[in-house]
């Protein structure tokens, strides 16, 4: 029989609620997982059920610029910029990841890609809007959970670079 809770599995071989409660608990935050009856895949229905300010909330988007894949985490309010983010990365382009490259990318499905327990070297950035907000809630690893943790947190446990990636 396998330990549950250990993080020595590749990402995506472990169930994603699991990995992300295994990593949180290394970084003393799993305390702050809530998890709903209803989907909270889509920023305005996160929001709704944690009862906070759309931009509260931590979309984690999935871009392809050039050669390098890339999470960025976005204000609910906010859209992920191609533009902005190719710029930075220095690539003539950059777009939205198909679903396969999602999950490859990140060990996660569309809906619940969360920022943590992700497979080394994956490029992340973090919008600087998120700066107006102490709280934020990202995805917890399943389309029905987040996360509440203070933004440094966030920054800290996923060592994303702040840059300007929205519109």
């Amino acid at each position: 029989m396998t330990d549950p809770s250990s993080s020595s599995e590749a990402p995506g071989k472990k169930g994603s609620a699991a990995r992300v409660r295994t990593f949180l608990a290394d970084h003393g935050i799993v305390e702050d997982i809530v998890e709903f009856e209803q989907s909270t895949k889509t920023a305005q229905m996160a929001a709704d059920a944690m009862g906070c300010e759309l931009g509260q909330i931590v979309k984690s988007l999935v871009f392809v610029a050039g050669d390098t894949t890339v999470l960025a985490l976005v204000a609910g309010d906010r859209r992920g910029d191609g533009v902005a983010i190719a710029a930075l990365l220095g690539a003539e382009e950059a777009h939205f990841a198909d679903a396969d490259t999602v999950r490859e990318a990140t060990g996660y499905a569309i809906g619940g890609v969360s920022p943590f327990a992700l497979p080394e070297g994956l490029t992340i950035l973090a919008d600087d809007s998120l700066d107006r907000f102490d709280i934020v809630y990202p995805a917890a690893g399943t389309p029905s959970s987040m996360v509440r943790m203070r933004l440094s947190q966030l920054l800290g446990v996923t060592g994303a670079t702040v840059a300007r990636i929205s519109q």
